[in-house]
């Protein structure tokens, strides 16, 4: 799992535990419809009598539907913003003349196109991360699915980081790369 994806192995652990209780749930009621549960009779009523429940039950049942759709909401927004955000870097004294501002958004932009240049790329996205001394390069690569991926790695880092090292003035810096293949829009042919 890459640093760029922290996520996925919740969602993978949720999906499944959900996935496995919706099973299990299922082939209960399934067996309590045909009769092989011997503690549940396929002629009892779900709930004992016709009154409303109390309503602390409601309370309960209301609390609980709450925390399930923020549950939700923290789910969707992990999903949505997998990249880290951008920083400010000052270099200079802060109080006097002298003093550059960069937003790491600006700096990570060149890096993009140097990539999206490369042959086999079909989109790259770069974002840089951390203190300005010790930057971190998170990038996304879509590359065409014929693409030499060995190759394109090489470049990627022997050109494109090797050239934002030197901007920035650091010496090594950390990457994450998250490679994607296009899928082919091309129909296959019919003989």
């Amino acid at each position: 799992m890459s640093r760029t994806n922290r996520p996925a192995a919740l969602n993978r652990a949720v999906l499944g535990f959900t996935g496995a209780l919706l099973l299990a749930a299922g082939a209960l009621a399934v067996a309590a419809h045909d009769g092989r549960v011997r503690w549940i009779h396929a002629d009892d009523t779900l709930v004992p009598g016709t009154a409303a429940p109390p309503t602390w039950v409601l309370w309960a049942v209301g609390v609980a539907a709450v925390l399930l759709a923020l549950l939700c909401l923290r789910w969707l927004s992990a999903q949505l913003f997998r990249m880290p955000k951008s920083v400010t870097w000052r270099t200079g004294s802060i109080e006097g003349a002298g003093t550059t501002v960069l937003e790491s958004s600006t700096a990570a932009a060149p890096v993009a196109t140097d990539i999206e240049s490369y042959r086999g790329v079909r989109a790259a996205s770069a974002w840089l991360a951390g203190e300005r001394t010790a930057p971190e390069l998170h990038l996304l690569v879509t590359a065409e699915p014929t693409a030499d991926i060995t190759e394109l790695r090489r470049t990627i880092l022997g050109h494109a980081v090797t050239r934002l090292c030197t901007a920035l003035e650091v010496e090594t810096m950390p990457v994450s790369l998250e490679l994607d293949f296009a899928e082919d829009r091309k129909p296959a042919r019919v003989r």
